[in-house]
């Protein structure tokens, strides 16, 4: 025989957040807002982002689009591009492949 539920807990919440239980219970086919609370509350998982690496990714991004922008504005204006140009953008590229890839590993312990 399972222990006996012998304390009370009391929340208020919000309109709005009433709502979104309601739709959350709805979408987990769930009637019971007791069953529903004590199972989110009990076995419910918590998730915390370290969203560093997309920050990083991001950065990443805005450099290689602006040194892509300012190598076009340099060959429309020659008609040449430099070596050291394409280089330039490999490299960029290599590390947002790197910060992509890092970043799917993380998502994927989740």
């Amino acid at each position: 025989m399972g222990a006996k539920r012998n304390v009370m807990l009391a929340i208020r919440v919000t309109e709005e957040e009433r709502r979104q239980i309601a739709r959350r219970m709805e979408q987990a086919g769930v009637r019971s807002l007791r069953a529903f609370v004590l199972k989110m509350a009990v076995d419910g998982y918590i998730v915390n982002l370290d969203l560093s690496d997309v920050h990083e990714m991001v950065s990443l991004l805005r450099r290689s689009s602006n040194n892509l922008n300012q190598i076009a504005k340099r060959v429309n204006e020659t008609r040449s591009i430099y070596e050291a140009d394409i280089q330039d953008l490999r490299e960029h590229y290599d590390k947002l492949w790197e910060q992509a890839n890092r970043i799917l590993k993380g998502l994927a312990k989740l």
